[in-house]
């Protein structure tokens, strides 16, 4: 059970009780929670909403940089008759690792802050009685995790994150938890893949139990009616006439799996599902067998005061942002985002591009401080081994996750690393290859590319079905007055693309300009909405002069918060909106160009 990754729901078999709320909560800097078996209960704790990112929370540097372990307390009933269910304790996140311990028992833990875990607690639960549940967590960052970045101690004996990311390293249980009972014998995981003969679609089908019953699989249109049935745990459905999830007009079929012993129903498992393929072909990128350009963003799970924690309110504005703007896609810089993202990406017909948290894997880019290094090239080092399992295992997971939302494009592996020496390019094929594995779907495999990457010195390029590019001609080199500099020696580069990789399509990821929502000037300065236009136009002058290039992800949706540095004010301030979700200027060129 602890592997199984599917989505909480309730029906006749399956239950799903929410622990979200107030929990008790307390900092352990000296790391004495374990000797002072505060997983007995916590001594001197303070209240703690869960969801949520704790940083934003407290009015003090200490508090809102704090980095070390910290614990969370609650409790939760089980009625007695509940014991006849395997009882499972589901947590959407926890940043970035947990143990976890039910009435001082462990139960379980996990590595990695932005994928779900569950752990069966039968053996620790009391029946009819409160049950105390106690969650260690730790957000220090290192070169064997990902994402990448460094723990420092500070000068009066603190511990600080040093992240090798341009975001700011939040931490706490940002997902809801829940409480699930569920059949002893059920259904773990399954998965889907498309194809297409004239009207009709097949939906070949896997289904995983933890036990041996057969499965019976339907699948229902939008209007409950039967659309297909079939027996076993692999199998086909057969959809005539299929109705085909498309991108910005997404029509979604219920798949439902039931396991049976007989004539009895053991358990029951269903959720929306989208019928649709892609694909590459030469310089396409291909829905349905039908070329899409993808408009969009990159983006952050990032608001005020919530941090990333998920809300429903702030995923429906984005959502009716993005819309606006006559977007399709985003990609979900630069880690796994919260499954209800997906879930609405599903319904409103958005294409993603779904990322592992690999970001931070480079000596040094500039933006962010690595500290002095022993090696040349990132991953030369003894530890990259350590670092390759980890970074293989979220990958396997968010693969797991995400693998049957018809959202879900394609895969992104890394986001900006060193891809300059033959230590990366062995590195990273061992990640590609993994995932190709992992997909039933096949979908394509990407990874974004900064400017150390370039046409003569990348070793990686050639592992990605379409190529993620992220560049920043104009902001951070030829910017300002070298405007038109800055765009000549894209163009540049691009045709040199052009001829090293002829027959792929190009993606840009990210491009973006600093911008204060209330800086004009004329003539535009960098850092005034007016250059932020000009700017983009730039870019869509360069995107518009190459057919091999097949969408543009801004960057960034909205203004998000960074560590402290010169070169941030407040945050990173390169989103279309600002932090709390209001146009700028540039946004009504977005939604001009998009609407064409």
């Amino acid at each position: 059970m602890e592997n199984s990754l599917l989505y909480p729901i309730s029906n006749c078999y399956r239950v799903r009780i929410s622990l979200d709320g107030l929990w008790k909560f307390q900092f352990d800097p000296e790391h004495k929670g374990l000797a002072e078996n505060w997983k007995d209960g916590l001594k001197n704790p303070i209240s703690m909403p869960v969801p949520a990112s704790f940083s934003d929370l407290f009015t003090t540097a200490r508090e809102r940089d704090y980095c070390g372990d910290f614990w969370y307390e609650t409790e939760f009933f089980v009625p007695e008759d509940a014991f006849s269910k395997d009882i499972v304790i589901r947590f959407g996140s926890v940043t970035h690792r947990a143990v976890v311990f039910c009435n001082g028992i462990e139960v379980g833990s996990h590595e990695g802050g932005f994928l779900p875990f569950s752990v069966k607690i039968n053996k620790a639960v009391v029946p009819g009685k409160p049950n105390r549940l106690v969650v260690k967590a730790n957000n220090e960052l290192s070169e064997t995790t990902i994402p990448c970045g460094r723990t420092i101690t500070l000068s009066d004996g603190r511990k600080a994150a040093k992240p090798f990311f341009d975001f700011f390293n939040y931490a706490g249980i940002h997902r809801s938890v829940w409480l699930l009972l569920l059949p002893q014998e059920s259904i773990t995981d399954y998965s889907v893949d498309f194809r297409l003969e004239g009207q009709d679609a097949f939906v070949n089908y896997q289904v995983k139990t933890n036990g041996a019953h057969p499965v019976e699989v339907a699948l229902y249109d939008q209007e409950g009616e039967l659309a297909a049935r079939a027996s076993g745990n692999c199998g086909t459905l057969h959809v005539r006439n299929a109705r085909l999830w498309k991108v910005r007009d997404a029509y979604l079929y219920r798949i439902s799996i039931v396991l049976k012993d007989g004539d009895q129903i053991l358990d029951e498992y269903s959720e929306k599902t989208g019928i649709r393929t892609v694909e590459i072909q030469g310089t396409k990128i291909l829905i349905n067998h039908e070329p899409v350009y993808l408009k969009g963003f990159g983006k952050h799970e990032d608001f005020d005061v919530l941090g990333r924690a998920f809300n429903w309110a702030v995923a429906k504005r984005d959502f009716e942002c993005m819309k606006w703007t006559n977007a399709n896609c985003f990609r979900t810089s630069h880690y796994p985002y919260a499954e209800e993202w997906y879930q609405m990406a599903d319904e409103e017909g958005f294409l993603i591009i779904d990322e592992v948290p690999a970001v931070g894997m480079q000596p040094s880019l500039g933006i962010v401080d690595t500290g002095p290094r022993k090696y040349k090239y990132f991953f030369e080092a003894p530890s990259t081994a350590e670092l390759l399992e980890v970074h293989k295992r979220q990958a396997a997971e968010m693969i797991c996750r995400d693998k049957n939302h018809p959202s879900v494009i394609a895969w992104s592996l890394f986001n900006e690393p060193e891809t300059i020496s033959s230590y990366s390019k062995a590195y990273f094929s061992e990640v590609f290859d993994a995932a190709k594995d992992l997909d039933p779907q096949k979908r394509p495999r990407t990874g974004a590319l900064e400017l150390t990457s370039s046409p003569d010195s990348c070793q990686c390029f050639q592992l990605c079905d379409f190529i993620c590019l992220n560049r920043y001609y104009g902001w951070y080199l030829f910017g300002g007055v070298e405007l038109e500099t800055a765009k000549q020696k894209f163009m540049e580069e691009m045709e040199k693309w052009g001829e090293k990789a002829p027959d792929i399509p190009f993606v840009f990821t990210e491009f973006g300009a600093d911008t204060l929502g209330s800086e004009h000037k004329l003539p535009g300065n960098m850092w005034s909405q007016e250059y932020q236009v000009k700017y983009m136009q730039l870019y869509f002058d360069v995107f518009d002069s190459f057919d091999f290039i097949q969408g543009e992800l801004v960057w960034n949706f909205a203004d998000f918060m960074t560590s402290e540095g010169i070169i941030r004010v407040n945050g990173n301030k390169k989103g279309i909106f600002t932090r709390d979700r209001q146009p700028k200027d540039a946004a009504y060129l977005f939604r001009e160009r998009w609407g064409r």
